[in-house]
């Protein structure tokens, strides 16, 4: 079972790659953002619009056939990670998430699966896939490549059933949040492209900010991901307060991890009052989300690998 779940993990990621190609390839074959008013030719040598490139039928059928092959490609590694985990879980006779690659799975695949969910619903928001399918081709790549564990037995510290509670509620949220961060980026993207006023791309983040949604379905989305993902959030770091004072006589001593945790708490709060606050810039607030995602990864790398605490047993 732990060489099954060896093979799926490494099928999640070929379908992930797949993905970022399908994605692009869809990308590519879509015509030119026709939702803004065309922009001048050149500003002050012409008055003469820029006429919105009008795709044919055939490139409008390939299209459609990438972008439901890029789907079913998340489909596929997203079913493939699944069965990652359920194999691990079944190979080491423990909830999979005990380790930092165990974790770094689970909270790639809540996040692929709320894009799933959310796609399906809301068909504006799929050409996000690209960002979630490379997002996920990255953590994925540094899970098996920097921080692999073989599937076995936990430490005797992560014995308890708080890690089914505390560690689950925190992948959850991690997970949410890094598909509230990719938003967030796509929103910054999107605004730096409209702000400009251009019709036609100039540079890679003209091209891929042109096929993005619009500002308001984005700050939406990322608003719903992150109000989500902050209240479990403050679930996992209760419940992992609990279970510091069930293991090490206190609720709270400004450990590393524990101090991480609630810094990424605090951001994450500023950034919700800052979406709550009309006066503040969308922007702004997604910078802000970013700056959180920063806190995540931090406490998720450096903390568990260079800085030594009670948690550092969490990267084996």
């Amino acid at each position: 079972m732990a060489a099954l779940s060896n093979q799926l993990f490494v099928v999640s990621v070929v379908a992930y790659l797949a993905a970022v190609i399908a994605f692009a390839t869809a990308h590519a074959l879509r015509g030119t953002d026709r939702s803004r008013r065309p922009a001048l030719v050149a500003a002050g040598t012409s008055s003469m619009p820029l006429r919105p490139e009008a795709p044919t039928p055939a490139r409008l059928e390939n299209h459609r056939r990438a972008g439901l092959g890029a789907v079913m490609a998340m489909v596929v590694a997203a079913l493939a990670q699944a069965g990652c985990l359920v194999a691990r879980a079944v190979a080491a006779g423990r909830v999979p998430w005990g380790n930092m690659y165990e974790f770094i799975v689970a909270l790639t695949l809540v996040g692929t699966v709320a894009w799933l969910a959310l796609a399906a619903r809301r068909r504006e928001v799929r050409p996000l896939g690209l960002y979630v399918a490379v997002g996920a081709v990255i953590l994925l790549g540094v899970a098996g490549l920097r921080v692999y564990t073989p599937a076995g037995p936990l430490v005797p510290a992560l014995q308890s059933m708080w890690l089914a509670v505390h560690v689950s509620a925190a992948a959850i949220a991690s997970g949410l949040f890094l598909l509230g961060f990719l938003a967030a980026v796509a929103l910054l993207l999107r605004a730096r492209y409209d702000a400009r006023g251009a019709g036609r791309p100039t540079d890679l983040r003209d091209t891929l900010a042109m096929r993005l949604p619009a500002l308001q379905p984005l700050r939406r989305m990322s608003f719903r991901l992150h109000a989500t993902g902050f209240l479990v959030w403050t679930f996992a770091v209760m419940a992992g307060a609990v279970w510091a004072e069930a293991s090490w006589g206190r609720y709270w001593g400004w450990d590393p991890k524990e101090t991480w945790a609630f810094i990424s708490w605090v951001v994450y709060a500023a950034y919700l009052h800052a979406q709550a606050t009309a006066s503040v810039r969308p922007t702004t607030g997604a910078w802000l989300a970013v700056a959180g995602w920063a806190t995540m990864v931090f406490n998720l790398f450096a903390v568990n690998l260079v800085i030594s605490g009670l948690h550092s047993y969490a990267g084996t």
